[in-house]
């Protein structure tokens, strides 16, 4: 009697291991990076801070530089309060003020429909590796769709918090019939438990005859307002 009872747990056990999904350790990541990041969606309800938007033609050896303050709706409409501009306003009108435009238009798309997600994304693992001193799970990603603001590259992922603190890659549809690709770098600073915007590279090709276009966006004094939790401060 006891051997058949034994005989029947392990065949319980046995059949309950069948049934239960194995779950990789990349697919364990991926959901520790969707939940980090809806959770940190979830707090912000608007940011500001202050830009810095360095372009240059090298073709036309012209450069020009943009101060602005940058703000974030609760919706997460984007605005611009221009503070300054220095150097060739070629440069501003075609390199600056497309890249303004390109964000705005962006805008019209639904959040969650280029969201850097399962959703949209295919994601493979490419391994755990250091960057910036800083232990990340890196994924190969490549959409889905071919649709505007989504792009193929990689993304890393903080091997702590699993938000993420670099994407790079570029652009499967151009933001404009001037341009023929975009390519990019987008670094990312953790604060206080959110994963806000810390540098933006960019290297244009265009249809212009003017060659590439070069582009570095700063963020600095990056402030957030969250949704109040008890016995935490706002982040300032």
């Amino acid at each position: 009697m006891k051997v058949r009872v034994i005989l029947l747990s392990i065949t319980a056990c046995m059949a309950l291991r069948a049934e239960t999904p194995v779950v990789s350790v990349p697919e364990r990541i991926v959901e520790n990076y969707r939940a980090a990041t809806r959770g940190q969606d979830r707090m912000i309800q608007a940011a500001s801070m202050n830009v810095e938007i360095a372009a240059a033609i090298p073709k036309l050896k012209k450069q020009g530089k943009l101060h602005a303050l940058r703000r974030i709706t609760a919706l997460g409409h984007i605005t611009y309060e221009m503070l300054r501009f220095e150097g060739d306003r070629t440069v501003k009108s075609q390199v600056i003020n497309r890249y303004l435009a390109a964000e705005a238009e962006a805008q019209e798309e639904p959040e969650a429909s280029v969201a850097v997600m399962p959703e949209n994304y295919n994601f493979k693992y490419k391994g755990r590796k250091q960057l910036d001193g800083r232990d990340v799970h890196e994924f190969q990603v490549t959409p889905k769709r071919k649709r505007q603001g989504l792009f193929k590259g990689e993304i890393w992922i903080d091997a702590q918090t699993f938000l993420r603190v670099q994407e790079s890659g570029y652009l499967v549809k151009s933001p404009s019939v001037f341009l023929k690709k975009v390519a990019f770098v987008r670094k990312y600073e953790i604060r206080n438990g959110i994963s806000v915007p810390k540098q933006e590279q960019s290297v244009v090709d265009t249809r212009l005859g003017i060659g590439t276009l070069e582009m570095t966006v700063q963020f600095s004094n990056y402030a957030i307002d969250v949704r109040p939790v008890a016995g935490e401060p706002q982040i300032q």
